[in-house]
Order: C-alpha cells, then structure tokens, then sequence
C-alpha cells in the first residue's frame, strides 16, 4: 500500500498509474479539470486499454462543465457513463487499473484540490478491496444495486455509518481526524464519550458549533479537502465522507480502512505536523512548555545520583485487529 500526500505529490502518482495502465482502467469522475489526466485517458485508449468513465450526474458547479467532459472522453475513445440520480450526489474519487490496483482519493482531477489542498490518497494491491471496488463501479456504471461484501471499503449510504462509528468506537487513545465538516450528531456522541474516557482527540477542520467541543481548529494550511481518520497510531480512514448525515446516508461516498502500519505513521506525522501550526497546536505548545518551566527539580542525593532505574514499562498488548494487507 502507497499513501499520496496532496499538495507534495501532486499530480504525477495519478498520471503514472494511467500510463502504466495495459488493459483496463475504470475511473469515477466527479470534477476533472486537468487537461494533462484527460489526454492521458486518451492516449491510453491509443494504446488499446480500455478505458470507463464514470462520470456524476451533478455537482455543485451545474452539468454543464460535466456534459462537455463527457463529450471530450468519449471524442477520445473512451467509454462514458453517467451515474444515476436516485442519490443526492455520486462524491466518490476512484480509479481502478487493469483490475489489480486500485486508487482511493480524497482530491478531485483539479488543480485546486491537486496542487493547492490537503488531501490524501490510497494504492493498494489488496485482492479483496480491489475486486470490491470493481463490483461497486460495475454496478454504479450500469445502474444496479450495490450490496457491500467486505468491511474495508467504506460504502455512502450502503455501510459507512456503520463503519465508521465501529472506527471511532475502537478507539483507546487517540482519534485524529480531518473533517471540513463534522456535523453528524451520533458521530459526535461517539466522539464525547471518547474523550470522557481519556481518548485524546484532536479534529482539524470544522466541528457544528451546538457540542462546544474545544478539541479542533481550522486548517493552518490555504485549503483542506480531504476526509481522514487516524485511530491509535495503528488504523486509518481515508475517503471521501465526511461525518455528516448527508455524506454517510444520502449521497455515493468511497473510502478504505487503512491497516498498513507504514501509511498510517506517515498519515500520523503529517497530521502532528499540520496540528503544530494550527492555533489551538501553538497555544497547547506553549501550555506544555510552561507546565515543563514549572514542574519541580529533583535534588541529587549523595551516593544516589549515579543510580538509575533500568527497568522497562512493560507495553501492553494490542487488541487484536483486522490483519495488516496492502
């Protein structure tokens, strides 16, 4: 598994796996304006790949720019179909390569969310998700029902509630999330009780006001557009939903749970890192710096000040978990 950090990675890991396409490529598109992805998906059909497009219905920009890409897709050879519009919105950011890789995003084809955003995105091998994530886009590109078979994709409307409050109720120590908008009042139940038990609980973004809750900050960067959950230092969420009723039951949202240990530090490091430059990351610095000022010495006694301890804390046990997979 492979973790894409947006805006450092830009937009070169999507343009490689297209390029290193042979045989298929089937891809969710809900706003693309780059002309460079585009042409790529054109030259791959030049090359006899075929490549499905599975293009929203709607976006908040209107259908207009939608119907013109649409044209340009399928002027370029590529086979286009457009979702359904039984649900609110078809959000989900997907691409499948020759049926054995997939890429979950949490940016959109744009330069705004590419080059200009924070957001993340998954590459992963995994067998199961990837044929997961194949029949999901099999049965959106053809108007059928979609029932959900294995609990690491994370499917809007279908289980993504469900997921997700298992996800933040496994949690022992800490929750870190990046949400633009966490609004969903069972979400945010979950997320009290946690802190009321001792979770420590930081969320960059924007929390609804009504719970009062002290434990987030905007994004200190210019622009944030990703959805992402880091549980315990050792599980990770990333996807397309926010903790919003709208995006767990009313609209199509992808995300994946994330068990490679490796992807989840790096996900963690980023997060410390963006937390350290919020407002509420400086002022809780400078509290900790002012605690440490404070905290009394200890006298070093004769005959003792050599002594040390050389015992260890004894760690304990992680709960047993999903299996680390790629």
């Amino acid at each position: 598994m492979k973790l894409i950090i947006q805006p450092d990675d830009r937009i070169e890991p999507v343009l490689k796996a297209i390029r290193k396409a042979r045989k298929y490529i089937d891809v969710l598109i809900f706003r693309l304006d780059r002309p460079d992805i585009a042409r790529e998906l054109q030259a791959a059909v030049g090359r006899g790949v075929s490549v499905r497009a599975l293009t929203a219905y709607t976006n908040r920009g209107g259908d207009k720019g939608l119907r013109k890409l649409e044209m340009q897709l399928l002027e370029g050879g590529v086979t286009v179909s457009r979702t359904a519009d039984d649900l609110v919105r078809y959000h989900g950011k997907m691409m499948i390569v020759d049926n054995r890789v997939l890429h979950v995003y949490g940016f959109n084809f744009t330069t705004l969310d590419i080059g200009k955003s924070r957001s993340f995105g998954i590459v992963t091998k995994n067998p199961r998700l990837v044929r997961e994530a194949s029949k999901l886009f099999a049965a959106d590109f053809d108007r059928q029902p979609y029932s959900p078979a294995y609990n690491r994709l994370v499917v809007s409307p279908e289980n993504a509630r469900d997921r997700l409050a298992q996800f933040l109720r496994g949690a022992r120590r800490e929750i870190l999330i990046y949400d633009p908008g966490l609004t969903d009042d069972a979400m945010l139940r979950i997320l009290t009780q946690k802190m009321r038990a001792g979770v420590d609980v930081k969320i960059l973004g924007k929390v609804e006001g009504k719970w009062g809750l002290k434990c987030w900050d905007r994004y200190p960067g210019k622009r944030l557009h990703v959805r992402a959950i880091i549980r315990d230092g050792r599980r990770a969420f990333i996807g397309s939903q926010s903790l919003r009723k709208l995006e767990l039951e009313k609209r199509r949202e992808v995300g994946v749970i994330v068990t490679d240990l490796k992807v989840v530090r790096k996900m963690r490091a980023v997060f410390e890192d963006d937390w350290a430059r919020s407002q509420a990351g400086k002022k809780q610095a400078k509290k900790a710096q002012k605690e440490a000022g404070k905290a009394p010495k200890e006298k070093a006694r004769p005959d003792k000040a050599e002594k040390t301890d050389k015992g260890e804390n004894s760690d304990k046990k992680e709960l047993k978990e999903l299996p680390a997979a790629s």
